[in-house]
C-alpha cells in the first residue's frame, strides 16, 4: 500500500476531482440554459472545463497532498461535461418549453409541468445514453478506433498542461488527427501558450523548481486571461439589462431592421461561439442566414405566402422559412445517417467475423500451394501519437510472414464472436458486463417508469417503450458520426425518431403531437449523452484515465446536470416572457412544427415545393460531404445542420458567430498565432454572459427598470 499522502499510479477517481468538475460544469450549465433557451445551441465545452481545473488545482498546489495528475483532470472533465449537455440533453432548450407554451388546446396542451416534474422526467433521460456509452466504447474506441476529434484535443491539451508532451513533434500529424469542430482550433502550436516542451520541464506536477518556474508563466498569464474575458463578458451582458437596445444593433439600416430582423447582437459571447465553432461552421450558417432571411422571407412576403408580421411565427415569414429548415434538417440526418449504418454494417461483429474466417481460408490455401498472399497492418492511429500508457499497449502488429502470422494468431484475443479483442485497460479499471447489462436495464425501466409517471395515460407506455428501442439504434449512427467528423447529428435524430413515430402512433390520437414530442426527446437524449460522452472516453484512453472512474464520473455529473437544469429553466420560465424577445427558443418552434407536420396538420402554401427543393439539394451537398471527410474542399461544400441553423435563427445570433468565425481564420491563418489563447479568450466571453446572465435574472424578478 502507497504511504500516506502519495498518489498511486493510475489513480483516476478522487473527491477532490469530482467536487471541482460540479463547480465549473455549474457555471458550464447555467450557461448552456441561457444560451440554449435563446439561440437553440449548447456547448459541451470540455477544453475550457480541463483548462478551469488545472486552474483551480495549480492554485490551490500549496494546500494539497499529493499533486493533480492528467487522469483526475479527465474525470474533473468528465464530470462537467456530464452537467453541461443536460439542458439538451433533458429537453430544457427545446421539447419542454414547446410542450409548455405552444401545444394547442386540441393537442393536449398547454402543458404545464411542476418543478418535481421537470426533476423526475429529467433523471429519467440522462442515465441510459451513458450507460449505453460503455459497450460501444469497446467497438468506436479499443477495435475500430475512430478519431472524436474534439476528445483527442482535450488530450491533447491536458497532456501538454501537465508537461506530458505528445510523441509526435510533427505539427501536420496532429492536425490530420484534429480535423473537424472544435479540434480544428488545436494545433502542436498550443506549447507556445501553456507550458515549454516537456523534454526540458518534466512534469509540471512533480517536485522540479525548473518545471514549476517555466510552467507558472504562463497557466497564470492564460487563466488571467480566462478572468478578465470572464468579467469583460459579464459586465456587457449586465449593461444589456439597462440598454437592451444595444442587443440589436441596425447595422444594414433602420428598414432592415425593423421589417426584416436584420440586426447584430454585439455579444461576445456569440463571437466566442462563432471562435469555437470555427469558420467554416460559422459561414455555413450565415448562408442559411442569407438565404432564410434574405431571399425567402421577402419572397415568401411579396407573394403572400406568408402575410402575416416577418417575425410572426404563424403567419409570418419567420414561421414559413422554419419549414424549409427543417427538410434540410430531415434529409441531413436521413442521408448522413444511413452513410453511417452502412458503415457501422461494414464494422459489424458478423463482418469481422467473415474477415477473421475468410483470413483463415486464405492461409490453408497458402499452405496448400504454397502461396502467401501479401499482408497488411494497421495505419498509425492518434494512440500513437501519445506516450503508451500503463495497461495500454499498442495493439499494431505487422504481418510479415507465415511463421509471424502463426505468433499473431496467438497474440490475438479472439472471442466467441469472433471479434479480435485488442489492448484496453487493465480489467479492474473496466466497467464489468454484469454492471453494463444491469444498469442499461435499469436506466430504460427508469425512462419508461418516469415518463409514466409525468404525462400518465397521455402517452402510451407502449409508445414510450418504442422510443427507448429507438434512441438505442440511433445512438449508434450518432456515435458513428461523431467519430468519424465531430459532429453529433442529434437535431436530425430527434426529427427522424418523429417521422418514424408518425407511422407508430395514428393521427387521430388526440395526443399524436404530444406523443411524438415525447419519442424525439426520448431520441435526442440517447444519442446526445452516448455520443458527446463518448468523447471523454477518447480522451481518457489516450491518456490512460480509467474507463470505471469516467463512467462513474459521468453518472454523478448527469445526476447533478439534470436537478441544476431543471431548477434553472424554472427560474427563467418564472421571470421571463418565453417566448420572447430575450428568449424566442426557435427550437421549441422547429418541435412542434415537426410534430405537427409528421401528425399530418400540412404546411403553409407554397412550403411543400420549396421545403422539397431545398431537401433534394441538401440531401446531395450531404451525401458530398459525408463521403469525403478528409478531402480539402470539404469545407466549401455547405452543411444542411448549420444551414438550417442559420435559417431558423434570427439574423441577430448568427451574425455575431460569424464574426467569431473570421476572427478565428484571421488569428490562424494570417497571423499564424498560436490558437490556444484565442479558445481561452472565447470561453471567457462565452462563461461570462451565461453565468453573470443570474444578475439580469435577478434585476429582472425585483423589477428594476430598464433605461
Amino acid at each position: 500500500m502507497a504511504p500516506p499522502g502519495v498518489l498511486i499510479e493510475g489513480q483516476s477517481f478522487t473527491l477532490r476531482s469530482v467536487v471541482a468538475g460540479l463547480a465549473v460544469g455549474t457555471v458550464i450549465c447555467a450557461a448552456n440554459v441561457y444560451f440554449g433557451l435563446q439561440t437553440g445551441w449548447v456547448s459541451i465545452m470540455s477544453m475550457p472545463a480541463s483548462l478551469m481545473g488545472f486552474g483551480i488545482f495549480k492554485i490551490l498546489r500549496p494546500h494539497l497532498s499529493f499533486p493533480f495528475s492528467p487522469v483526475e483532470n479527465v474525470l474533473l472533465q468528465s464530470v462537467a461535461c456530464g452537467m453541461a449537455i443536460m439542458p439538451l440533453g433533458c429537453g430544457f432548450v427545446g421539447v419542454i418549453p414547446a410542450m409548455n407554451y405552444l401545444l394547442k388546446p386540441d393537442e393536449q396542451g398547454p402543458l404545464y409541468l411542476s418543478t418535481v416534474q421537470l426533476i423526475i422526467w429529467s433523471l429519467g433521460l440522462c442515465y441510459f445514453g451513458v450507460v449505453f456509452a460503455v459497450p460501444l466504447r469497446q467497438q468506436v474506441i479499443i477495435r475500430e478506433r475512430l478519431k472524436f476529434p474534439s476528445g483527442f484535443s482535450t488530450a491533447v491539451l491536458i497532456s501538454v498542461l501537465h508537461g506530458k508532451e505528445p510523441q509526435s513533434s510533427k505539427p501536420e500529424e496532429l492536425d490530420r488527427a484534429a480535423q473537424g469542430g472544435f479540434a480544428s482550433l488545436v494545433s502542436r502550436t498550443m506549447d507556445q501558450d501553456f507550458t515549454v516542451s516537456a523534454a526540458t520541464t518534466g512534469n509540471v506536477d512533480g517536485n522540479d523548481a525548473q518545471s514549476e518556474a517555466s510552467s507558472k508563466p504562463n497557466w497564470v498569464s492564460n487563466m488571467q486571461l480566462l478572468i478578465i474575458c470572464f468579467l469583460i463578458s459579464g459586465f456587457f451582458t449586465v449593461l444589456t439589462y439597462f440598454l437592451p437596445v444595444i442587443r440589436n444593433l441596425p447595422v444594414f439600416g433602420t428598414v432592415a431592421a425593423n421589417t426584416w430582423l436584420w440586426t447584430l447582437n454585439p455579444s461576445l459571447a456569440y463571437v466566442g461561439q462563432g471562435v469555437i465553432m470555427g469558420t467554416e461552421t460559422t459561414l455555413h450558417m450565415t448562408l442559411g442566414a442569407i438565404i432564410g432571411w434574405g431571399l425567402l422571407s421577402p419572397l415568401a412576403k411579396f407573394q403572400g405566402w406568408a402575410p402575416g408580421p416577418v417575425d410572426d411565427w404563424e403567419h409570418g415569414s419567420k414561421g414559413w422559412i422554419v419549414w424549409v429548415s427543417l427538410a434540410i434538417m430531415l434529409v441531413d440526418a436521413v442521408v448522413s445517417l444511413t452513410y453511417v449504418g452502412f458503415r457501422s454494417i461494414l464494422h459489424s461483429p458478423m463482418m469481422n467475423f467473415l474477415g477473421i474466417f475468410q483470413r483463415k481460408v486464405q492461409k490453408i490455401k497458402s499452405h496448400i500451394i504454397g502461396f502467401s498472399p501479401p499482408q497488411y497492418s494497421l495505419l498509425q492511429n492518434q494512440d500513437d501519437i501519445f506516450p503508451s500508457q500503463p495497461g495500454i499497449t499498442d495493439s499494431t502488429r505487422e504481418t510479415c510472414s507465415d511463421d509471424e502470422d502463426e505468433d499473431q494468431d496467438e497474440d490475438e484475443d479472439i472471442g466467441d464472436t469472433g471479434i479480435i479483442q485488442y489492448d484496453d485497460a487493465p480489467p479492474h479499471q473496466l466497467i464489468g458486463n454484469k454492471l453494463v447489462v444491469f444498469g442499461l436495464a435499469a436506466s430504460i425501466l427508469l425512462c419508461i417508469g418516469t415518463t409514466h409517471f409525468v404525462f400518465g395515460n397521455l402517452v402510451p407506455l407502449f409508445a414510450t417503450i418504442i422510443a427507448v428501442l429507438i434512441a438505442l439504434i440511433l445512438s449508434i449512427m450518432g456515435v458513428r458520426a461523431l467519430g468519424e467528423t465531430d459532429l453529433n447529428p442529434v437535431s436530425g435524430i430527434s426529427k427522424l425518431a418523429q417521422l418514424l413515430f408518425a407511422f407508430i402512433i395514428p393521427q387521430s390520437n388526440k395526443s399524436s403531437v404530444l406523443i411524438n414530442l415525447v419519442a424525439g426527446a426520448v431520441s435526442e437524449a440517447g444519442a446526445l449523452q452516448a455520443g458527446d460522452l463518448m468523447q471523454d472516453l477518447k480522451t481518457g484512453h489516450l491518456l490512460g484515465a480509467a474507463p470505471n472512474a469516467q463512467f462513474w464520473g459521468q453518472m454523478i455529473g448527469a445526476t447533478a446536470g439534470a436537478i441544476l437544469s431543471a431548477f434553472i429553466y424554472r427560474i427563467y420560465t418564472s421571470v421571463y416572457t418565453i417566448p420572447g424577445d430575450l428568449f424566442q427558443v426557435p427550437t421549441a418552434y422547429v418541435w412542434i412544427f415537426t410534430a405537427r407536420l409528421v401528425t399530418g396538420q400540412g404546411l403553409p402554401y407554397m412550403a411543400k415545393e420549396w421545403a422539397i427543393g431545398a431537401g433534394t439539394i441538401f440531401a446531395i451537398t450531404t451525401f458530398i460531404r459525408t463521403a469525403s471527410v478528409d478531402k480539402w474542399w470539404r469545407p466549401y461544400v455547405p452543411g444542411g445542420i448549420a444551414v438550417a441553423v442559420g435559417m431558423y435563427n434570427v439574423p441577430s445570433f448568427t451574425l455575431a458567430r460569424a464574426v467569431g468565425g473570421i476572427v478565428c481564420w484571421y488569428w490562424t491563418k494570417i497571423l499564424q498565432r498560436p490558437n490556444a489563447q484565442l479558445i481561452i479568450l472565447a470561453s471567457g466571453f462565452i462563461l461570462g454572459e451565461g453565468f453573470l446572465s443570474i444578475v439580469n435574472l435577478i434585476l429582472q424578478g425585483l423589477h428594476v427598470p430598464h433605461l
